[in-house]
């Protein structure tokens, strides 16, 4: 199983973001699939144990049926981004329909009171890493952010152990890293995230949103 993103991807797509460029010390975590109750209230606990920022891409129905827990997250000051309203891949899915989902996303963003965005351009991660060029065209106006480790934190059969050190040693200085804030993730993410963050604050790691 790779938990680095295999080098050829960001030469065949140079428009996405894939790693940060800095020699600095630091990583940017990345949390997709919530807000969830239990899961995202437990991510925000861990970061803010050891001082972390991280960038949230949330479904929008989740916003929409969780508003108090998506507030949690923008007061403790991380960033946001869109991954569609319905968890939609974009390989299964029309352009059109794609686009309609992620907009619907960005105003359900938008209504609970958050605007992300670089530089004027908010944030956006397609669901399962499926997207097309068509698609990627369509939605020139946005950040679109893939990722640089994929800790896998979803797969069941996968040791905790295994994707802990799994997950450190595809880590590097300007690693993107996606977590999980989901149902599904948590027996995984209660074991990984706090020994992940543990490892590289002794390495001298500082933790950052995307910006």
């Amino acid at each position: 199983m790779l938990f680095r993103t295999p080098f050829f991807l960001p030469w065949l797509y140079p428009s996405l973001i894939w790693r940060v460029n800095t020699a600095e010390r630091k990583i940017f975590l990345t949390f997709d699939d919530g807000p969830v109750p239990g899961p995202t209230e437990f991510v925000l606990e861990t970061l803010k144990k050891y001082n972390a920022k991280a960038t949230f891409f949330c479904i929008g129905d989740n916003v929409r049926k969780h508003p108090m827990v998506f507030k949690k997250v923008v007061a403790d000051g991380h960033a946001i981004g869109n991954h569609t309203f319905h968890h939609m891949p974009g390989w299964e899915n029309s352009t059109s329909d794609y686009l309609n989902d992620t907009q619907k996303c960005e105003a359900q963003l938008e209504e609970s009171g958050y605007k992300s965005g670089l530089a004027g351009k908010p944030y956006f991660r397609p669901p399962y890493g499926k997207i097309t060029r068509a698609q990627i065209r369509a939605l020139s106006n946005y950040n679109i952010v893939m990722w640089d480790v994929l800790t896998q934190d979803y797969d069941k059969s996968l040791l905790p152990e295994t994707c802990l050190n799994k997950s450190i040693k595809a880590t590097r200085a300007g690693s993107i890293v996606v977590f999980h804030d989901s149902v599904k993730a948590m027996p995984t993410l209660e074991y990984v995230l706090p020994r992940y963050l543990e490892y590289f604050k002794h390495q001298g790691y500082l933790f950052e949103s995307l910006q």
